[in-house]
């Protein structure tokens, strides 16, 4: 499996996780309240701004890990060009980036095994009615993990159908991939269960 945790050091890879959390949930919170598109955009230019004073090598990664966001934020574009609001349709747009780009800077400077410690504390008084933390917390991180992975085997299918029919793949990879996921999963559960299961 991939990390997700970047390989150049930044200051904000010494921040505690739980304040990192804190400051992504404070932050996707005001994100959501901005009233109009120039506000969005406002906010996208200081989230990227803050990528840039992180060094050059670190915004570069941080925008290949968003590239598979840019599906969505067109169509939402077009959609809300058809319905003639664009301004709408830019507010989504720059919110969705930002709360996603917000997200993806504390993943890429937080160790996985340091947000799930955060998470399982912060779900330890609802053990009392019966839900475990630490499966929460290992889904989630699991969760955090296989999305790049996925993404990057159905771009290697893409790119194998591509080499072999001039046809656009669309939804013919759509099959290879869910048993791909499938035959991932089943590896997972086979590990957890060779360690004890959960």
């Amino acid at each position: 499996m991939l990390t997700l945790t970047s390989p150049v050091e930044t200051p904000l890879h010494h921040w505690p996780a739980g304040a990192k959390l804190l400051l992504v949930a404070a932050g996707t919170m005001v994100i959501f309240a901005l009233p109009d598109w120039r506000w969005g955009l406002g906010a996208l230019a200081l989230i990227a701004a803050g990528y840039l004073a992180l060094g050059q090598d670190f915004a570069r990664t941080g925008l290949r890990l968003l590239r598979p966001l840019w599906p969505f934020l067109l169509v939402l574009a077009v959609w809300h060009l058809w319905l003639q609001e664009p301004g709408r349709g830019v507010l989504l747009a720059s919110r969705m980036f930002a709360a996603v780009a917000l997200a993806n800077l504390v993943t890429m400077t937080t160790r996985l095994d340091a947000m799930m410690a955060v998470i399982q504390r912060l779900l330890t008084p609802l053990a009392r009615f019966g839900l475990r933390p630490e499966v929460v917390a290992l889904s989630i991180a699991l969760v955090i993990r296989f999305v790049p992975v996925l993404l990057d085997k159905a771009t290697q299918l893409r790119q194998s159908w591509r080499a072999r029919s001039p046809k656009t793949p669309a939804a013919s990879i759509i099959l290879p991939l869910a048993v791909l996921a499938l035959d991932d999963a089943d590896h997972v559960a086979e590990a957890l269960r060779a360690r004890g299961g959960l």
